[in-house]
């Protein structure tokens, strides 16, 4: 909310600023903070997109815990890509939506990427291999 300035000169109207307040009182919510269902849902209804991020999470810890680590890490790098585009693709997603839409967008995505590529690097027997990596392992050894 802008902050008057004092009155203008001439005119018996006050001038509104543009600047931000140099003491704020609250925080503004994130955009698409807002409920994913009508208020008239139960709680879990309200935040199915946090819910699923969290659940396909979870579930990527139980095959990591019952010995599957590349398929549980793959699983969590997918949840975590997964949360990133019902962060771009719905209006309101609830308590998923902690800062900006891009920078949600940015980091959940950029963590699902690095997990999901380190997932696939993981030895032995890694699902993707990058010729580089062995020349620098080589040369710093």
């Amino acid at each position: 909310m802008p902050a008057e300035t004092g009155k203008a000169a001439g005119s018996g109207r006050s001038r509104v600023s543009r600047r931000f307040p140099q003491f704020t009182r609250d925080t503004a919510r994130p955009e698409g903070g807002g409920r994913a269902a009508p208020g008239g849902a139960p709680a879990p209804a309200r935040q199915w997109p946090l819910l699923v991020v969290l659940g396909l999470t979870g579930l990527g810890l139980l095959i990591v815990a019952l010995d599957g680590f590349r398929i549980g890490t793959i699983l969590i790098g997918i949840a975590m890509i997964g949360g990133a585009v019902l962060r771009w693709a719905l209006p309101s997603v609830g308590m998923l939506a902690v800062r900006s839409r891009f920078t949600d967008m940015f980091t959940y995505g950029g963590l699902g990427l690095a997990i999901l590529l380190l997932a696939m690097l993981a030895q032995p027997h890694a699902w993707l291999k990058i010729p580089f990596l062995d020349d620098i392992l080589h040369f710093t050894v």
